[in-house]
């Protein structure tokens, strides 16, 4: 048998069924179009709505090499030698076109004729029941002795759900030779062995329908799905017994090596660590490249948890800093070559899972030393409430705390984990309930209707269809707050991030102006405000949407859209909207990103939407099948719910979306767009603030104004603005200096140690001060507890709140940690702070309780509880 890379096989694989007629098919994305599946788990994900007969087929035989991810057994990646998360299943797939007899003949001729594996090596499976697959096998040449019937259980594959297409597999399997326990007299088999013969190809015979009552009815087409591990091939033909061995992994152990300084194969706790590195780096590599970021929901949480196993067991191999990202040069360089994409978000990439490593980092050390204390506080035992308040308050996935009690023979009560998990998303759901219980407003069940016709007109005439004051329904009101249906309106109402039009209905005996306009269910439009005068169910009205601000939001709700646009062009297309507001006075947009803008980012993110609004683009707005627009480009947005039928609205080739909200006629109506915020909202997600119209010269003339009052009082021309004020910042510093040390000779040191107290042979002092600034304090603190070799706390009273340093000397720091007895005399004064074990800042606001707080202080050091 001779070697073959991972690139021969892939490359033999595809080509083989190509010559079979069979269409190649590059690998779909990790992220399946599949509200059952969090990833693509298998070959045939993306080919599911076939099976199911939803879909008719382009192409009758279709061949891939599928990316695939997971994580069900995460927890023996790296100690077994073919589990893993990440991996590449190469399959050949038949709609209605050949079944058994070719799906079989061709698996064998491909194996033995191309890859060239012994015969003598191979055995084979079928399902018990399946006599006709038994028969093919025969008929090419398989001894009956190898061709092993198994049960149900092994070799049959039942729908996903209750119902749906099944059928009967059959595997083929390679002898390794390696000696394992077999049943006594008996000849090693696949079915009475474990660890000797290595499934590398399942055929899957897709020929039934299973009902509700669990019977089995003929399909009119019959399929095939098969799929061969190509980690497991490789593995075969490069004559190894570990994945892990093989040309796919290689380089980035080798990497893992080089970054690490450590050695594989020399210690085998520590090659444990490094495969799990190894394996989890290309999971985490191919996840975020198909647009996943690290979250605490979703495929976020995933990937985060992939994440930080990794990072766990760098530490375990001596990394004390971020070191992951490095490892991800590697992956892209084995596998650039069939998935191209990754050259592309290589920075990206990296860029990603540093920061991801930079938030855990420290968290890991305090939680893994949280876990031995309440270990050994406990018996050996993690109790459920505790890997809850690891996961809660550290961000432990249960996946690390699991490894940490098998690694030390600790018990974890997973099962309580569970529970308490279960009450904190109950408390949520039940949080979410109240706010919908709270938010019913009695419209539910009427017959009601409102037909909005605010896309094309600002005013209309209408009928009052209902009233309603103080919760009850009336057929008549007068001077009054009250709620208003119409049975037709051209106000907009809240929803999709834009905000409510305002505006007028006007009837022959009073005026209702319009604050708020709502939909409470589906159909229903409610208009919110105060009437003047008398309005009846029945009247005739008109009604009228405040125009200015009507197109205000217009511009820059489509604004919104060229923002979005540009962003993904300009960052890349990981960015997808996680929020939105628009009004008319601004607009903001929350977006997904690792990272802060750069001013230069901003800047060509500006002038590319200006150069859309300055081209004077069409907005074209249609409605589709939802199906057909998202096939045809349009963004949907993740947490959006959609029905058959949806409205796109495009602008030219740069943007595409769905969206229900009000637009311009053409981008040439926005006018100037000018970002004038962008900061971070959590991790992972960013947010800009932009204006538009004539908000944007608003903008544009206040800073004019504000530019001009500073010129007045400072004297100077507009060039010479900025070189005047960095004076004036550098003299103000230095004269701050001079105070300071100023201060700092008026303190009279040797009389603050001649303050010092002493406790059991230790020296401590406390002393209040007045007006002095946290930096001389900084420098004092450590001079006194230098010379008096013992805890130190000085306190200042600075501009109306309470500012103080601890210091203690390294020799103490295993008796006295400094950023601990922060903590607590911090929360004495009403504030927080902290530090480490020899240095801590921190300060509060209850001037009055700075005599407690030293008291506190003393009773710290002298070990007694304050």
């Amino acid at each position: 048998m001779k070697y073959m890379t991972s690139e021969e096989i892939r490359e033999a694989f595809l080509s083989f069924f190509e010559s079979k007629g069979h269409k190649r098919l590059p690998s779909a994305s990790l992220i399946p179009d599949d509200p059952q599946l969090m990833f693509t788990v298998a070959g045939m994900v993306p080919f599911k709505p076939i099976f199911w007969g939803k879909v008719e087929p382009v192409y009758t035989r279709v061949t891939t090499c599928q990316k695939c991810v997971r994580t069900n057994d995460i927890e023996n990646v790296g100690r077994t030698p073919r589990h893993h998360t990440f991996f590449e299943m190469l399959g050949n797939f038949s709609f209605g076109d050949y079944f058994k007899r070719e799906a079989i003949e061709w698996a064998w001729e491909f194996v033995t004729q191309v890859l060239r594996m012994p015969e003598e090596k191979l055995w084979v499976s079928v399902y018990e029941e399946d006599d006709e697959a038994f028969e093919i096998w025969k008929s090419i040449g398989v001894p009956e002795r190898k061709i092993v019937r198994m049960g149900k259980e092994d070799n049959f594959w039942g729908p996903a759900g209750p119902t749906g297409p099944c059928g009967p597999c059959s595997e083929i399997f390679y002898d390794t030779g390696v000696e394992v326990p077999v049943p006594e007299g008996q000849e090693p088999t696949p079915a009475n062995t474990d660890g000797r013969f290595i499934e590398i190809w399942n055929l899957v015979f897709t020929e039934f329908y299973q009902d509700e009552e669990g019977k089995l009815h003929p399909l009119p087409k019959k399929n095939i799905d098969t799929g061969a591990g190509l980690e497991r091939i490789a593995a075969m033909m490069q004559g190894v017994y570990w994945n892990f061995d093989t040309d796919l992994f290689k380089p980035i152990i080798d990497k893992i090596q080089e970054v690490l300084n450590v050695r594989y194969k020399e210690d085998p706790v520590k090659d444990v660590s490094i495969r799990v590195i190894a394996d989890h780096v290309r999971a985490v590599t191919f996840i975020i490249t198909d647009g996943v970021l690290p979250s605490n929901e979703g495929r976020g949480y995933v990937l985060r948890r992939i994440l930080r196993r990794a990072l766990r067991h760098g530490t375990l191999l001596g990394a004390k800093e971020p070191f992951l990202y490095k490892i991800v040069e590697s992956v892209v360089s084995k596998m650039k070559a069939i998935y191209p994409e990754l050259v592309e978000k290589q920075s990206f990439v990296e860029n990603v899972v540093r920061n991801e490593e930079l938030r855990f980092i420290s968290n890991l050390s305090k939680g893994t030393e949280m876990v031995h204390r309440v270990a050994s506080v406990s018996g050996g035992r993690i109790s459920g409430e505790d890997a809850f308040k690891l996961y809660d308050t550290y961000g432990f996935p249960i996946d690390i705390l699991r490894d940490i009690a098998r690694e030390n023979n600790y018990s974890l009560d997973e099962e309580g984990f569970e529970k308490y998990l279960e009450e904190q998303r109950e408390r949520s759901r039940r949080a979410q309930g109240e706010v919908e219980f709270a938010t019913r407003t009695g419209y539910e069940g009427l017959e009601l209707e409102t037909v909005f016709v605010g896309y094309d007109t600002l005013k209309t005439t209408a009928k009052v269809l209902k009233i309603k004051v103080n919760e009850e329904f009336v057929e008549s009101a007068q001077d009054c707050e009250c709620e208003v249906v119409l049975d037709v309106t051209p106000f907009y109402a809240e929803k999709g991030g834009q905000v409510a039009d305002t505006g007028l209905i006007v009837g022959s005996e009073g005026k209702f102006e319009v604050n708020y306009v709502y939909t409470p269910v589906e159909g229903v439009i409610v208009h919110k405000g105060c009437l003047k005068g008398k309005l009846s169910t029945g009247a005739e009205v008109q009604a009228v949407v405040d125009e200015e601000k009507r197109r205000a939001t217009m511009r820059n709700h489509t604004a919104t859209h060229l923002l979005h646009a540009a962003l993904r062009k300009v960052l890349g297309t990981h960015v997808r909207q996680a929020g939105s507001l628009v009004e008319p006075a601004r607009l903001r947009f929350d977006f997904t990103h690792y990272q802060a803008l750069s001013d230069q980012e901003i800047a060509v993110i500006e002038d590319l939407v200006n150069e859309i609004i300055l081209s004077a683009i069409p907005v074209e707005v249609s409605v589709k099948s939802y199906d057909e627009a998202v096939k045809q480009g349009a963004i949907a947005l993740f947490d959006e719910k959609y029905g058959d039928f949806v409205r796109v609205v495009k602008v030219g080739d740069f943007s595409e979306e769905l969206c229900g909200g009000t637009h311009v006629k053409n981008t040439g109506e926005i006018g100037l767009f000018k970002i004038t915020s962008e900061g971070a909202v959590s991790a992972g997600v960013r947010r800009i603030e932009a204006i538009t119209g004539l908000n944007s010269l608003r903008f544009l003339r206040a800073l004019e104004a504000k530019v001009k009052s500073l010129r007045d009082i400072l004297e100077v021309s507009d060039d010479q603005l900025p070189e005047k004020v960095q004076k004036l910042i550098d003299e103000r510093k230095k004269l701050e200096k001079e105070v300071a040390e100023l201060k700092k000779k008026a303190i009279n040191v040797e009389e603050l140690i001649e303050l010092a107290r002493e406790y059991e042979g230790v020296k401590y002092v406390a002393h209040v001060f007045e007006g002095i600034e946290p930096e001389v304090l900084k420098e004092l603190v450590d001079e006194l507890s230098d010379r008096i070799q013992g805890p130190v706390l000085l306190i200042t009273k600075l501009d109306g709140k309470v500012v103080f340093v601890i210091k203690v000397p390294k020799g103490l720091a295993s008796t006295y940690h400094a950023g601990n007895i922060a903590k607590v005399v911090a929360q004495t004064l009403g504030g927080g702070g902290g530090g480490s074990p020899t240095f801590a800042q921190a300060g509060g606001k209850l001037i009055d309780m700075v005599p407690k707080a030293v008291e506190v202080f003393e009773k710290l050091v002298r070990r007694e509880v304050p």
